[in-house]
C-alpha cells in the first residue's frame, strides 16, 4: 500500500501537534482504518486521513474547544459541555478543514461523528468511529477480541456491539451520554 503525500504531510502534523501518546493513538487508528478500508471496499487513503486527523483538536483544552466553536458558529450540544471528551470531534472536523486543509467532505464528517456516531453512518464514518475504539493500543473494554473480530466479520454488527459496550461503559463511569450515540445504538441494533 502506497501512502500519499497528504497522509505523510499530515501525520508529520499530528506528530507536532498531539502529545507522544495521543499521536500513537491517531497512528494506530489510521492503520486499523486502512485495514477497515481494505476489508469493506472503502477508499484506504481515505481512511488514513481520516484516522490520523480524527483526534487533532485533542491538543486542545475543552477552554480553547469552545472558544473556536463560539468564534465560529460551532453549535455545541449539552453533553459536549459536560462530557469533554465529545467536543474535539466537532472542533477537529472544523480544523481539518481550516487549519490542514482538508475539503473532503465524507474525510470531515467522519472526523465529527467518530465520538458519539450517529444512525445511518456510511462506510467511512463507521470505520472511523470503530477504528477509534478497538486500535491496538486501545483496551477500553473487557471484549476487545469479540468487537475486533466482529468488526471484521461485519461492519453493522460491530457497529450495534461497540455502541452498546460504549453505552454500558459511560453509564459505569457516569459521564453524560449524547443522545446521538443512543440514536446510533438503536439504529443498528435493530439490524443485527
Amino acid at each position: 500500500m502506497k501512502e500519499e503525500p497528504q497522509f505523510r504531510k499530515l501525520t508529520q502534523s499530528m506528530e507536532k501537534a498531539l502529545k507522544p501518546e495521543r499521536f500513537e493513538h491517531s497512528v494506530g487508528v489510521a492503520y486499523t482504518a486502512a485495514a477497515l478500508g481494505m476489508r469493506y471496499g472503502a477508499d484506504v487513503n481515505r481512511c488514513l486521513v481520516a484516522g490520523i486527523m480524527h483526534d487533532c483538536a485533542k491538543c486542545l483544552d475543552h477552554e480553547e474547544q469552545l472558544k473556536i466553536c463560539r468564534k465560529h458558529d460551532l453549535p455545541v450540544q449539552p453533553a459536549e459541555l459536560s462530557n469533554k471528551k465529545l467536543l474535539h470531534a466537532s472542533v477537529g472536523a472544523y480544523l481539518a478543514e481550516h487549519k490542514y486543509g482538508i475539503t473532503d467532505p465524507e474525510i470531515l464528517t467522519a472526523i465529527r461523528w467518530h465520538t458519539t456516531g450517529k444512525p445511518d453512518m456510511t462506510i467511512l464514518e463507521k470505520i472511523i468511529f470503530l477504528a477509534d475504539i478497538i486500535e491496538p493500543n486501545r483496551k477500553h473494554f473487557t471484549e476487545m477480541d469479540l468487537l475486533r473480530r466482529t468488526i471484521f466479520d461485519d461492519l453493522d454488527k460491530g457497529m450495534a456491539l461497540t455502541l452498546e459496550h460504549l453505552l454500558i461503559y459511560l453509564k459505569k463511569s457516569g459521564e453524560e451520554i449524547d443522545p446521538t450515540t443512543e440514536s446510533a445504538w438503536r439504529f443498528y441494533n435493530d439490524r443485527k
